[in-house]
């Protein structure tokens, strides 16, 4: 079975208003029960350059010359 979002919202769509809020009470349940891993945040996520910034592992240093 193939479910296409445009006839889920068009569904959604001919509901009265207190049905569409029990769905979205649903959704809302749905999602606390099966959370997202966190890899599919990508868009959210960090860079390893910032995420080092931000803990304070990128900057300045002394050495010496000959290393």
């Amino acid at each position: 079975m193939v479910i296409k979002f445009e006839d889920i919202s068009k569904d959604i769509d001919t509901l009265p208003e207190e049905a569409q809020i029990l769905l979205l009470d649903f959704i809302q349940l749905l999602k606390k029960r099966y959370p997202q891993p966190e890899s599919a945040n990508h868009s959210q996520e960090k860079s390893l350059y910032e995420k080092f910034n931000e803990i304070g592992l990128i900057g300045c240093c002394s050495v010496e010359e000959n290393l």
